[in-house]
């Protein structure tokens, strides 16, 4: 495989980090209200208070921007491009969670979300493994992240029937 010339990747990883914090961004502004709403739902003992949730994120989709970054850069990769298609679609999947949840209180349909965002960024990994290894990695706390997340999603959805449909 042939690597991208110094410029193309700086530019690349540019890139690739303005496209994972865009993600962030569009789900930012879903969850605008967050903070206050997920104050008046009922959670259970496990889950982390509003203030883990931004400095997690942040470091997610650094780490996201970053695997997709390592995958890119090995040029004439075998199935490259569908690694890295699979990899936009995980991102547009990850956003819509939050306007499911916070904007329009649709919890069953958030976790349907969240299991498929889960299942997206495994085959994900799987796919990332075969081009770069350490990009696979960098999927590996998202992946555990979001799992936690739908078990969470799936708690709170439960037992805030009259807050969540």
């Amino acid at each position: 495989m042939l690597r991208r010339s110094l410029l193309a990747q700086i530019l690349g990883l540019m890139g690739w980090l303005a496209l994972a914090f865009s993600a962030a961004g569009m789900g930012a502004v879903a969850s605008i209200d967050a903070g206050s709403f997920y104050g008046q739902l009922l959670r259970p003992s496990w889950a982390p208070p509003a203030s883990a949730f931004a400095p997690v994120w942040t470091t997610l989709y650094l780490l996201m921007g970053l695997s997709a970054w390592l995958a890119w850069r090995e040029r004439g990769a075998p199935r490259q491009d569908a690694a890295l298609g699979l990899f936009v679609a995980q991102l547009g999947v990850n956003a819509l969670w939050s306007w499911l949840f916070f904007v329009w209180n649709l919890g069953a349909l958030a976790l349907v979300d969240a299991v498929l965002l889960f299942v997206l960024i495994a085959r994900t990994l799987i796919l990332f493994w075969r081009i770069n290894r350490l990009a696979a990695l960098l999927l590996l706390p998202y992946l555990a992240w979001v799992g936690f997340a739908s078990a969470l999603t799936w708690s709170v959805w439960r037992n805030n029937p009259g807050l969540l449909s």
